[in-house]
């Protein structure tokens, strides 16, 4: 059957033409644009750009942050045929920008202000680019910039002429037209492009919506980037096929502005459920901890008290109120009237859950907010699955903490072993998946599209196993692979959840071995945590920092023999000593990518010293000076 992302949006418009799509903020107010009004001004859009001679399979960017013109010139460019290649506005070098827009032979470009300087400053550099949209500028365009108002006119006038003509191009569109191609976060040199279908777009709406539902009253405030394939198909596609309202973030005039806006929009649009990532999951933990904080020792304390008994009635979340759980449950009503109600009147009042992608989230994040009544359901996907996978959903049974949830429906799923060979339930070894949503390959590079699909089966590259009652659990990357001394590997991305779960004082671990006689784990202190227990214990100076690596080394010593988390992990690969970073892993520093992956090679290079020093005799004292230094740094 065909089904093209045009399709998709023309069957919606058609079944909900007069509701809310889209929800913008404009003079102090988040206002509704229509389903038929978007598409009045996409067509618009789309034929703005056939006027300007962009043709069907012709690559066009968009470089901006989320807003409704975001989405409708994406909506415009796929009807005009052409392929949307999104840029995350967080690329700041020159060359990375260089890099996409070269290799993707990039026609045309839509651009906010606030990025435009960056485009500007390479433009000389891009001989295939010839058009560049601008919205959001006040100042005075260059030649061959021209607003997205200047485009519209161009479009409306050649709809006049050639409407037919044009709306045929995207009825013509077929299921294995290249919708988009999405570059990856850039953990090499060189990034691939990932190239996906229209097909695999209106495939994974589908297989997504088979384990999770969404009433055509709900509405979402995308808070990622919306060229994230996450925000693409969870954010807006599957809002469209439910004919469910998207709101996007007030545009700060900086991105830090941006970000202090998430917290008054989400009280303003009262968003039914929210995309999130790890780091942005425990920014709002942080919040919530903090707030509850405040209102003194006695609140905090009722919290705490709360947050156990329901830890205790949650227990898995698959397992909740079961057996001898049902008791707490009067208590845990309770506790959710007096207290978690409260909490969830900061994010509008309507919120039923989150849903979570990109990095692993870890189960204690998971059962915090299962236990103040917003459930942060974890899933699993990549860009090259279009994303979805799978996922924990509100149904009861359908989410267990710590695992990655049931499949999306239709898919076929192995795990198998290095030599390829399928491996049955509960044991673990590399993800293979096969869908309608496995990526057409990647842009210009067979030889990568080779490695990757096998026979329409997609390698992920990513370590999990099928419990037997058929939940996915994800173990980290396959190949990021500790090697000791005499050749054994060893996976440590389980181990590295396991230390940031169950540890309040460690915020960031890598555990790292190449061919050493020992293994050791490079240490992100959690500031707050540890700055708050060491004034309980009313240290100061240089006894506080040895106090402070003292208590990081034994939060690690604690899964080795005699420890309490003993049998979790093999001895012989739990960390023997630990160096401490002097700054924390953020996009920033290069050390996590765009979805909040940390780039393992890039902290073993930029911690290269660090590393180095724990291998020496001096080295392997906790409290010595170079760790010593780093909590200095860190802990200000």
């Amino acid at each position: 059957m065909k089904r093209t992302i045009i399709d998709l949006f023309e069957e919606s418009v058609a079944k909900y033409g007069d509701k809310d799509f889209l929800l913008e903020k404009h003079n102090g107010r988040f206002e509704p644009t229509s389903y038929a009004s978007t598409k009045s001004v996409a067509l618009l859009i789309g034929a703005g750009l056939a006027a300007l001679g962009i043709e069907r399979g012709d690559r066009v960017s968009i470089l901006a942050e989320g807003c409704n013109n975001w989405i409708m010139s994406e909506l415009g460019l796929l009807y005009a045929g052409a392929i949307s290649v999104p840029l995350s506005i967080k690329l700041e070098e020159s060359n990375d920008l260089l890099f996409r827009l070269r290799h993707a032979d990039v026609k045309a470009i839509f651009v906010s202000g606030n990025q435009l300087p960056k485009l500007r400053r390479i433009v000389d550099d891009l001989n295939e680019l010839k058009h560049v949209i601008v919205w959001g500028v006040k100042e005075e365009l260059t030649d061959g910039e021209q607003s997205i108002e200047e485009l519209m006119t161009l479009g409306k006038e050649y709809l006049a002429a050639n409407e037919e003509a044009f709306l045929a191009i995207g009825r013509e569109l077929q299921n294995d037209d290249i919708a988009t191609i999405t570059y990856t976060s850039g953990t090499t040199a060189d990034p691939k492009g990932v190239v996906l279908t229209h097909r695999n777009y209106t495939a994974n709406v589908e297989q997504a919506l088979s384990v999770m539902s969404i009433p055509s009253t709900w509405r979402t405030l995308i808070i990622l980037p919306l060229d994230h394939c996450f925000a693409h198909v969870v954010g807006f596609y599957i809002m469209i096929a439910c004919g469910a309202s998207v709101a996007t973030t007030e545009v700060g005039r900086t991105p830090m502005e941006t970000l202090k806006n998430i917290p008054i929009n989400i009280k303003e649009v009262r968003p039914h459920f929210l995309l999130s990532v790890p780091a942005l999951a425990k920014n709002f933990r942080k919040s919530i901890e903090s707030s509850i904080r405040k209102k003194g020792k006695t609140t905090e304390r009722l919290f705490n008290l709360a947050l156990r008994t329901s830890y205790a009635y949650q227990a898995d979340g698959y397992s909740k109120g079961r057996g001898w759980r049902a008791l707490l449950k009067p208590a845990v009503l309770l506790f959710d009237k007096i207290l978690y109600s409260k909490v969830r009147e900061a994010f509008g009042g309507d919120l039923q859950f989150f849903v979570g992608g990109g990095a692993l989230l870890d189960s204690e994040l998971q059962r915090f907010f299962y236990a103040i009544g917003i459930p942060m359901f974890q899933g699993y996907g990549l860009s090259e699955a279009t994303p979805v996978i799978s996922t924990n959903a509100p149904t009861r049974g359908d989410h267990r903490f710590g695992s990655s949830g049931r499949l999306v429906k239709p898919l076929d799923i192995r795990i198998l072993d290095e030599e390829g060979r399928e491996l049955p339930a509960g044991h673990k070894g590399e993800i293979v998946i096969r869908g309608e949503n496995v990526m057409a390959g990647y842009w210009k590079n067979p030889e990568s599209t080779a490695d990757t699909v096998r026979d329409g089966w997609l390698h992920t590259g990513d370590m999990g196993y099928m419990s037997e009652d058929n939940f996915l659990y994800v173990l980290g990357r396959f190949k990021s692979l500790l090697i000791s001394s005499d050749g054994e590997k060893y996976s440590p991305e389980g181990m590295e959840e396991a230390m940031v779960d169950k540890s309040p004082y460690i915020e960031q671990v890598i555990v790292y071995n190449n061919q050493n006689p020992y293994t050791i784990a490079l240490v992100v202190a959690s500031k707050d945590n540890l700055n708050r227990h060491l004034d309980e214990r009313g240290l100061a100076g240089d006894e506080r920092l040895r106090a402070a690596a003292h208590i990081l080394a034994e939060e690690v010593a604690k899964y080795r023999t005699g420890g309490v988390y003993a049998d979790e992990f093999p001895d012989r690969w739990v960390p023997a000593v630990i160096a401490l970073a002097d700054e924390p892993f953020t996009e920033q520093n290069g050390l996590v990518n765009s979805t909040m992956k940390v780039v393992r090679n890039k902290v073993e290079k930029h911690f290269a010293e660090a590393i180095a020093y724990a291998y020496t005799p001096e080295g392997k004292a906790v409290d010595n000076s170079r760790n010593i230094e780093a909590l200095r740094k860190l802990l200000g």
